[in-house]
């Protein structure tokens, strides 16, 4: 066991880390900017192309050039994302909301018996199953 430790000096090992850590860093940077760059609708797709090669031949270069020429709308794409994100869980949110369970079925029901498409018959009916009770058929 020693003999393997001392065939493998420690700043070999922290060399080796420092590698690992640096293609996993650029990695997670190439995700982000093509997930961005995949994402955006403002540009054709051929400077989307022309991105995409000079990112895989010239991987850093290009992941660093794309960060600095379009660090800014990054930024606001992420912002619109997110806030279109919400939006639309709050929406949905809204629309489980508004069913209102028995209370949501007797105001609907009360809104057509006061148009005239249900007679209070029907009314009674559908309040009486909206609350749990059988209904009295009269």
């Amino acid at each position: 066991m020693l003999i393997a430790a001392s065939s493998y000096p420690f700043l070999n090992v922290l060399w080796d880390i420092l590698i690992i850590f640096a293609w996993l860093l650029f990695i997670w940077i190439a995700i982000v900017a093509f997930s961005d760059l995949f994402r955006r609708r403002d540009i054709s797709g051929w400077r989307k192309a022309a991105w995409v090669v000079l990112i895989v031949l010239l991987p850093w270069i290009g992941v660093l050039a794309y960060l600095i020429v379009n660090h800014d709308g990054m930024a606001e794409r992420s912002e619109k994302q997110t806030q279109a994100a919400q939006a639309q869980f709050d929406e949905y949110v809204r629309q489980a909301a508004d069913k209102g369970g028995p209370a949501g079925e007797i105001e609907t029901a009360k809104k057509l018996l006061d148009s005239g498409t249900i007679t209070q018959t029907e009314f009674d009916a559908i309040k009486a199953r909206a609350l749990g009770s059988p209904a009295r058929s009269g």
